[in-house]
C-alpha cells in the first residue's frame, strides 16, 4: 500500500528527493494520515539522523547551571528581564501555533512520526515564516531561562535517553519525528516564569538594604547638598563634620571649646557645671544599657571628630561617592543620637 501511494503521488515530490529512504516513510505516512497536510508535508524535510552533516546532535542539549548563571541568579533586574523575554516568547509562540493544527495527544495522527504541529492549508507560508523566525529569535533571549531556573525535558534522543533545552529546541515540534510538543514547550514556559518569580523574590530579599544621602540626617545633608551633586565628597564630608557640631554648639550654647573638646565635655560622665550643661541618653541612668550608651557616645562623638572631620578636612585626597557616603553615614547617626540625647544643666543656686 505505501508503494502505492509514493507512486500514485510521485508527481508530489521533488525529484532530487524521490529516493530517499527517510523521506518517502515520512511523506508517505503523514499524507496519508493526515490529508489536510497537504503539499505542505513536503516542506518539512526528512528524518534527523542520530547527528547532522557537521557531526553535531540536531538538538540543543540542556547544560546546568554554572557559576556565572548562579551569580546572576542574585540580580533581580536581570531576572525581571529574563522572565520578560520568556513572556514574550510564549506570547509569539502562541502566534505561530494560531496557523497550525495541533497533532498532539490521544488521538493524533501518526503519533510519534507526524509533525507535532502541522500548517493549515489556509495559512500564508510567508506568515508561518515570518512567525516563525519571530519565536526563533525571541527562544534565544529566552534562552538564558533554562539554565536560570533548571528547565528541561528528557526525551529519547537518537543517541538514547537525554535532556534538552526546550526553548533553543522548540522548533522541533515542526518536524517529522518531532522530540517536542507545543505542550512541552509551553509548560517549560509556564513553570520556568513561575520559578523566575519565585528568585526574583528571593533576590530582592537578599539585597543589601540602600540608603540615598538625602534621607541622611538635616545637620549632616542640609548644608551639602550642592557639594555633593556637584561631586565634591571630602569637601562635602568636612561642612557636614561641622554642621553637626554646630548643632551640638547651639543644644549646649558653648563656643569657648574645640570641637573635639567640645564633644568630650558635653558626653562627660561628671556631673554638668555652669555653663558645662551634659548630654545623656534618656532613660534611668542606672539601668546598664543607659549606662552603655553614654559611655560609647563618650568616646564615638570624639573619635568621629578626629577620624572623619580632620581627616576631610586637612586632606587634600579625594573621596570617592561610597566612602564619602560612608562616613556621612556616620555623622547622620551621631547627629540622631544627638537629638534623642537629654540636655543637664547645673543646678542654678540662689545667693541672696
Amino acid at each position: 500500500m505505501l508503494d502505492d501511494i509514493l507512486s500514485a503521488r510521485a508527481d508530489l515530490v521533488p525529484a532530487e528527493r524521490r529516493d530517499q529512504p527517510s523521506h518517502q516513510l515520512s511523506w508517505a505516512v503523514c499524507r496519508l494520515m493526515n490529508p489536510m497536510m497537504g503539499v505542505a508535508a513536503l516542506q518539512l524535510g526528512h528524518y534527523p539522523s542520530s547527528t547532522t552533516d557537521t557531526g553535531q546532535l540536531p538538538y540543543q542539549r540542556w547544560t546546568p547551571c554554572d557559576d556565572q548563571a548562579m551569580e546572576a541568579r542574585k540580580n533581580p533586574n536581570y531576572l525581571k528581564a529574563v522572565a520578560k523575554a520568556v513572556q514574550e516568547f510564549r506570547a509569539a509562540l502562541v502566534e505561530f501555533l494560531e496557523l497550525h493544527v495541533i497533532n498532539e495527544g490521544f488521538g493524533s495522527l501518526a503519533p510519534g512520526i507526524a509533525p507535532a504541529v502541522i500548517p493549515l492549508d489556509e495559512a500564508d507560508p510567508d506568515e508561518i515564516t515570518r512567525r516563525r523566525e519571530k519565536v526563533t529569535r525571541l527562544a534565544g533571549r529566552a534562552s538564558a531561562a533554562a539554565q536560570l531556573t533548571a528547565t528541561s525535558i528528557s526525551v529519547q534522543g537518537p543517541m538514547g535517553s537525554d535532556v534538552v533545552d526546550p526553548f533553543m529546541n522548540w522548533v522541533t515540534i515542526t518536524r517529522p519525528k518531532p522530540m517536542l510538543e507545543s505542550v512541552d514547550v509551553l509548560s517549560a514556559c509556564d513553570y520556568a516564569l513561575g520559578k523566575l518569580e519565585e528568585l526574583i523574590l528571593r533576590a530582592e530579599a537578599e539585597i543589601p538594604p540602600t540608603v540615598g544621602a538625602e534621607a541622611m540626617h538635616p545637620a549632616a545633608w542640609g548644608p551639602i547638598a550642592r557639594l555633593w551633586r556637584d561631586g565634591h565628597f571630602r569637601e562635602a564630608v568636612a561642612a557636614a563634620s561641622e554642621s553637626v557640631v554646630a548643632m551640638v554648639k547651639a543644644r549646649t550654647k558653648r563656643n569657648d571649646v574645640s570641637a573635639t573638646d567640645l564633644w568630650r565635655q558635653t558626653f562627660s560622665d561628671k556631673d554638668p557645671r555652669p555653663g558645662q550643661p551634659r548630654l545623656r541618653w534618656p532613660g534611668d541612668p542606672n539601668d546598664q544599657d543607659v549606662k552603655t550608651m553614654n559611655s560609647g557616645l563618650l568616646s564615638f562623638a570624639p573619635g568621629m571628630q578626629m577620624t572623619i572631620r580632620n581627616s576631610a578636612a586637612h586632606s587634600l585626597s579625594e573621596l570617592d561617592e561610597q566612602a564619602a557616603l560612608e562616613r556621612l553615614s556616620a555623622l547622620s547617626l551621631l547627629a540622631r543620637w544627638v537629638d534623642e540625647c537629654d540636655i543637664v544643666e547645673a543646678p542654678i543656686s540662689l545667693t541672696e
